[in-house]
């Protein structure tokens, strides 16, 4: 079991969630959906000293969903964390799962009440790590340096927008896929022929394909060589269907943005289907349920990969729960705009040579600009 570090207690005064949603020129494109803006909710705590912690809610889909996840968490969510101290953050994310349990099943809402959750709990580590004075990476005993890959490469002319990135610092790349086989093929041809050899390439299927479409899809594309295909098939699949795909795929397999809870990434990383574990702090777990996750993942030797395609204080956090483990793996950092992943993460968004070293600074290391994101802020009540 891990052990989670020391921290001080934690007696909140304020709880409240900002959305924010900028305007983008091009839709960013998915095999499931297209999102015309690109929101955020950001979490801020402000404990009884007024030191504030800081984190983020997922919020991409539905598009209207960025001000019904605020609305969830300043109603369901603030009133357990302002009604006692906490003595340790893992403290107030078990308290907030096992009293909402019941809500999430009457609401038909457990995904939205488990990302309110994570936000808070990222707020939560931020605060504790800034009153102790440490880094985040630091208080777990990890490292600075975390490897990057540049995601969301759409399915039109990707190898303009790696070029772009590649001049940025960035080495790895991650294609969209799941729009056609001779586009597909395509595409990843583009990028295999414009980099060298041993670049790191992905692809991302966002569930796109039943079981025999992505077994055929794999041996299409295993020529261009990219080391993992993530969520061919729909994420609630039975794991016996994965592992039957990962038995015969000459593609790794990589999922966890979509899963939830510590049980069902367990039997994930027992069932031997996937080689790479990619768990989404900000729809479920945060620190407290996330940590606990990589770490069995790492001791099954699995590759973890933090999932994340949102704002910049998520991205941070993301950074900052890789930093934490270490190990080979990457951190996803979505390669289309967003002013508000811009603006919240600006000193981390060009790695050296595809790695990002993360400051010697408390907490997760960021202060949002919310002065200057304030044009995009939306009020939700």
């Amino acid at each position: 079991m891990f052990v989670f570090p020391y921290s001080l207690p934690v007696h909140l005064a304020k709880v409240d969630a900002l959305v924010y949603r900028a305007p983008i020129v091009d839709p960013v494109q998915t095999s499931f959906g297209t999102m015309y803006d690109r929101p955020a909710v950001l979490v801020r705590l402000e404990d009884r000293e007024g030191m504030v912690g800081w984190g983020e809610i997922w919020c991409n889909f539905p598009s209207v969903g960025a001000e019904h996840r605020a609305r969830m968490l300043e109603s369901c969510i603030a009133p357990v964390l302002l009604e006692q101290a906490w003595a340790h953050p893992t403290h107030a994310f078990n308290a907030l799962s096992q009293r909402l349990a019941v809500l999430a099943i009457q609401s038909g809402e457990p995904g939205t009440i488990a990302q309110a959750i994570a936000g808070a709990d990222i707020a939560l580590w931020d605060l504790a790590a800034k009153r102790l004075g440490q880094p985040l990476w630091n208080l777990f005993g990890g490292t600075p340096k975390v490897h990057t890959y540049a995601s969301g490469l759409s399915p039109v002319q990707p190898e303009k927008l790696a070029a772009i990135k590649h001049g940025e610092g960035y080495r790895s790349f991650k294609l969209k896929v799941g729009f056609g086989t001779e586009r597909d093929m395509a595409n990843l041809r583009a990028l295999r022929e414009m980099f060298e050899p041993d670049t790191v390439l992905m692809i991302d299927a966002n569930q796109a394909w039943t079981p025999e479409a992505a077994l055929d899809m794999s041996r299409k594309l295993a020529q261009f060589n990219p080391i993992w295909m993530e969520e061919p098939i729909r994420a609630d699949h039975a794991l016996t269907d994965w592992q039957r795909l990962a038995q015969a795929s000459p593609i790794a397999l990589a999922a966890g943005e979509n899963m939830r809870s510590t049980e069902e990434f367990s039997a994930a990383i027992d069932s031997g289907a996937f080689a790479v574990i990619q768990p989404d702090l900000g729809k479920w777990g945060g620190f407290s349920g996330c940590v606990p996750v990589a770490r069995r993942a790492i001791d099954h030797s699995q590759m973890f990969c933090p999932h994340w395609l949102g704002g910049g204080v998520g991205l941070i956090a993301s950074m900052q729960l890789k930093a934490i483990m270490g190990h080979p793996g990457y951190v996803e950092v979505d390669s289309n705009p967003n002013p508000l992943r811009d603006l919240f993460a600006a000193p981390y968004l060009r790695p050296d040579n595809g790695i990002i070293t993360l400051p010697d600074l408390p907490g997760l290391g960021i202060t949002p600009d919310t002065d200057t994101a304030r044009s995009f802020l939306v009020k939700h009540r």
